[in-house]
């Protein structure tokens, strides 16, 4: 008998993720034969204890995640709504960082949930205000600077020199819950900016 409440007690993380509004009155799309690749959390390449839900923009578990494409657009947005506090980050990355490692440092440039702007391994500011629980942040990315929104206002310092080809990134452990728009955002990009295009509809 206790090895069943054991093992129920550890789902309760992952029924904790799948709680909430985002579940309610969800219209599934059909089946299309033509497949039109989407901009999504991947879950081929995510750590081994992380849960992915919301079609691929919900991240909780414990460990990172990137997204399916690259950034290859020039002025590229997408934005990650803070479900729920814990340890996160939120920023880009590669396929060869290390989705187990928390916190991320290798090959990912981005903030994390204590304020901390982070180039890799190295510590390169720290936000005035930290985010908090239901804080929407915005990311954009044109090659040149990292940036970063919080609630539609511009955190101060950037980050220059990130190494491509870069996907967006996010982590999260201790309870932490993200979620990611990478379209039908509920903060406005600032201007020339656009959601993350698949390559084949740049060419």
């Amino acid at each position: 008998m206790n090895s069943i409440k054991g093992f129920f007690s550890c789902l309760t993380p992952c029924f904790d993720c799948m709680e909430g509004s985002s579940f309610d009155n969800v219209q599934y799309p059909r089946f299309n034969a033509v497949y039109q690749p989407t901009v999504r959390l991947d879950v081929g390449r995510m750590g081994k204890n992380v849960v992915i839900l919301k079609e691929g923009e919900r991240i909780c578990g414990i460990g990172g995640a990137i997204a399916t494409v690259p950034i290859v657009q020039n002025k590229a947005y997408f934005q990650v709504t803070v479900q729920q506090t814990g340890t996160w980050g939120i920023g880009l990355g590669q396929k060869q960082s290390n989705f187990d490692k928390i916190p991320c440092t290798d090959k990912f440039w981005g903030i994390r949930d204590n304020g901390d702007i982070a180039k890799e391994d190295q510590v390169i500011a720290k936000m005035q205000k930290t985010v908090e629980e239901g804080d929407v942040v915005g990311v954009t990315y044109d090659h040149i600077e990292l940036k970063f929104y919080v609630n539609g206002k511009e955190v101060e310092d950037v980050i220059t020199g990130v190494k491509g080809p870069v996907y967006p990134m996010v982590y999260v452990d201790d309870s932490a819950i993200l979620d990611l728009k990478f379209k039908n955002f509920t903060e406005a990009p600032p201007s020339g900016f656009g959601e993350i295009l698949v390559e084949q509809t740049i060419l």
